[in-house]
């Protein structure tokens, strides 16, 4: 189990490296100057060029990456020109607010997809599969953005029983913060909860006709009781798959859907930076969300020898 881990480990401390350099050179790639950009065409050579020196784009490519991760390795993300403040406080302030969105999203898709998905199987070929299907592909197909909208229009300026949009900080007033979580959050599982509904029942009823099932029911168990202390268990692997990528989708989704509910998150500061050219921002604001999304996919590799002991065998080979 031990070198099970430290293959994890390693492997995610390597996608950081090459997540990190793809980053640094892509932007770094993009045309026109960044120095010039911000202060507008009508900014003097002189001005541009201190500009270009306090950050930094005089020093080699190679160079400036270096600086950047030793930085970020002591907690310096570097300083936001166009904010006039530090990278790393611009992103902890707005993580508490997109880290409890995608959070909160991920909550409501497991806690409606995989009940429906079990539901699903047990019930395959009869009106509630057909039914439960036909809604995950609706579910699939409708935008987040737009399904957003049509919740505010109801919940919001029809019922009037929640917030429209904005945020409350959760030091001034904790309930109003997660009431103006609500309705993003529903608008970003509607999707993914279709999609586990169906990976579930797809991983379930391919469960359901393998040799130990039917042993469990020879044993005497209903198929009920089979599929549940058996059958659920071994569908996890695909679902626990979908479930790390999802999560990946949830944050990036999260930039559209904060820009619709006017929410001071994380994916609205990347919004912003790279409209404003902030490079020093954009890199490290997406650097935090390239570790959010590969620290869960190193907890779905753990889980998956939680769920099948066999992948701990021979360090996970």
């Amino acid at each position: 189990m031990s070198l099970f881990i430290l293959k994890r480990l390693l492997g995610f401390a390597v996608t950081l490296l090459v997540a990190a350099a793809v980053i640094f050179y892509l932007l770094d790639l993009l045309p026109g100057d960044s120095a010039q950009f911000i202060l507008g065409i009508n900014a003097s050579p002189e001005a541009v060029a201190k500009l270009r020196m306090q950050l930094g784009l005089e020093a080699p490519a190679f160079e400036r990456f270096l600086g950047w991760i030793w930085g970020m390795l002591h907690g310096d993300f570097g300083i936001s020109y166009t904010q006039s403040a530090p990278v790393a406080q611009l992103i902890a302030e707005r993580l508490w607010v997109t880290l409890p969105l995608a959070v909160f999203a991920m909550i409501i898709s497991m806690l409606v997809g995989l009940p429906l998905g079990i539901l699903a199987a047990r019930m395959r070929g009869r009106a509630p599969d057909t039914g439960i299907m036909l809604l995950a592909q609706m579910g699939i197909a409708i935008p987040n953005f737009w399904f957003g909208m049509l919740l505010a229009l109801l919940f919001a300026v029809s019922l009037r029983w929640l917030p429209p949009g904005g945020f409350t900080p959760w030091n001034e007033d904790g309930w109003k913060a997660l009431r103006g979580l609500v309705l993003p959050s529903l608008a970003l599982a509607l999707p993914q909860a279709s999609i586990l509904a169906r990976v579930m029942r797809t991983a379930l009823v391919d469960v359901q006709g393998q040799d130990f099932i039917r042993t469990a029911r020879a044993k005497g168990m209903t198929m009920g009781e089979a599929v549940w202390r058996h059958g659920v268990r071994n569908a996890l692997l695909p679902v626990l798959t979908v479930l790390g990528l999802q999560f990946a989708f949830l944050v990036a989704g999260t930039i559209i859907v904060e820009n619709v509910f006017y929410l001071p998150g994380l994916g609205r500061l990347i919004f912003t930076a790279i409209s404003e050219r902030d490079l020093i921002l954009v890199r490290g604001a997406v650097i935090v969300l390239i570790v959010a999304v590969t620290a869960v996919m190193l907890a779905v590799d753990l889980l998956y020898a939680v769920v099948d002991p066999r992948l701990r065998q021979g360090g996970g080979q």
